[in-house]
């Protein structure tokens, strides 16, 4: 799942620098243009997304969470359940947390001690995962440290990301930004390759290249599943040195209670002034609901392909692959579309494409697709599965993107950091409501199949909000 939440500043100097001439530079170009000492900063902080991406795409994705709900967990439905529930709590912490971290990244001063309490964090939620034996009788500990892992990658990502500013010009911001992001993503899926050709184990015993899992790790005890857990806070670790050598720090500014006071303040003014810009207030509500399911899609997929359709570790690893290629393709081609026709009809068609994939999800199971009955042994599941991933990868990956774009529609020029802070806070204020829904109605239901069906409820809630939002006048 790659699903980053830019920080304030940083997002707003992207939307600015995407509207310059400079930023048609490339990022290659740009670096050139440096110092030695500046390329040297810049390089090392890509290096923040390739380290901390695996915990995206190997923990809560396509590895440890299908691993959980159905070897960890006392049955698949509980292991949803359980798994809904933990995110959904992690995301309520970020969500009263992240505007007061914001605030102290923004004004304070000094970042690297931050980033290195949130990376002890990351490391030590992700290597305990090592502990998540099959059959355990209690998981409490592993969900938890699970849940300390990801807000330490969350929130260590407010920091990284608001430096950026520092390390090139608000019009090189665009270029730079965008090609950090792609790095972190060829990272996520280098260690998805990884994990499937020399760790994680399938029925037989073997990694996807036949061979056992390397390092003489016991496959019958799922210690090659298990790994990911070391593998992800490892690659983090080693790929985190260059970011502390070689970025330079703030100085201090102000007090951290000052930084605190100041930063909430100025958020409950910009509060009470959204009710009197009812578009962008409609669209920030529409992209709340909308990216808050997609969220659930990503968080799931791998946990409804294991206690549905019954796919091993290793194809569902391999799935993962699949949609990371056509969402990386989509984006590309939705990129020229947006400017084509507008991004509120790009967000309209993908949101539309995303509901009747979700519907088609719900409907299919190793028994019957849409309450028809079929053969046990027949591959139409999984090859409509398939199909759904390949789906949500593309509309997912060009919804992100051009809703993005759109804000850039929505806001007062003037007044852009306001606009993608507000965009940041909501995306962190609901990111607990698709797992809750999830958590409730599987534990109602007794379902993984229905349990996922809220977040069709929730595309469908942002659709219609959508009906509120001006779109700009040259896409009308």
């Amino acid at each position: 799942m790659i699903n980053p939440i830019p920080k304030l500043q940083f997002m707003a100097d992207m939307a600015n620098a995407s509207m310059s001439e400079s930023a048609e530079l490339s990022a290659k170009e740009i670096i050139n243009s440096m110092t030695d000492d500046k390329k040297k900063a810049l390089k090392s902080w890509y290096f923040y997304d390739w380290a901390s991406q695996p915990y995206n795409t190997l923990l809560i994705t396509f590895i440890f969470a299908p691993y959980f709900s159905s070897a960890v967990a006392e049955n698949s439905v509980d292991g949803q359940t359980m798994w809904a529930t933990m995110i959904a709590l992690a995301g309520i912490f970020l969500a009263f947390t992240s505007p007061i971290f914001g605030a102290i990244s923004d004004s304070a001063g000094p970042r690297k001690p931050w980033i290195f309490f949130f990376s002890i964090m990351y490391i030590s939620g992700a290597a305990y995962l090592w502990n998540a034996t099959p059959d355990m009788a209690d998981v409490t500990m592993v969900l938890l440290m699970f849940a300390i892992g990801m807000v330490g990658m969350e929130l260590s990502q407010t920091f990284v990301n608001s430096m950026l500013p520092s390390l090139a010009s608000r019009a090189e911001i665009g270029r730079i930004s965008g090609s950090g992001w792609a790095f972190g993503y060829v990272g996520g899926v280098f260690s998805l390759f990884i994990m499937l050709l020399f760790f994680a184990e399938n029925d037989a015993g073997v990694t996807f290249i036949g061979i056992p899992p390397i390092f003489g790790l016991d496959a019958a005890a799922r210690e090659g599943t298990r790994f990911v857990g070391i593998l992800t806070a490892a690659w983090f670790f080693i790929f985190m040195i260059p970011f502390f050598f070689w970025v330079k720090d703030e100085p201090r500014r102000e007090k951290i209670n000052t930084a605190v006071t100041k930063g909430l303040s100025e958020l409950i003014v910009t509060l009470r002034k959204l009710p009197k810009k009812r578009s962008l207030a409609a669209y920030l509500l529409s992209s709340m609901f909308y990216r808050d399911a997609l969220i659930g899609l990503y968080s799931f997929g791998g946990i409804y392909a294991s206690g549905v359709l019954e796919w091993s570790i290793v194809q569902i690893g391999i799935f993962g692959i699949i949609a990371a290629i056509t969402g990386a393709i989509f984006c590309f081609i939705g990129g020229f579309v947006d400017q084509a026709i507008g991004p509120k009809k790009v967000i309209v068609i993908s949101v539309s494409v995303l509901i009747l994939v979700s519907i088609l999800i719900v409907g299919l199971s190793r028994e019957a697709v849409f309450g028809i009955a079929i053969s046990p042994a027949s591959s139409l599941p999984d090859n409509l599965f398939i199909f759904a991933g390949a789906c949500i990868g593309a509309a997912g990956g060009v919804l992100q993107a051009s809703s993005r774009t759109f804000l850039v529609d929505q806001a007062d020029p003037k007044r852009m950091t306001e606009a993608f802070g507000l965009y940041a806070l909501t995306g962190k204020a609901s990111a607990f409501l698709a797992p809750m829904l999830i958590a409730v109605f599987t534990s109602l239901s007794g379902s993984q199949r229905l349990g996922v069906s809220p977040v069709i409820g929730l595309f469908v809630i942002g659709l219609i909000l959508l009906f509120w939002v001006r779109s700009a006048d040259k896409y009308r």
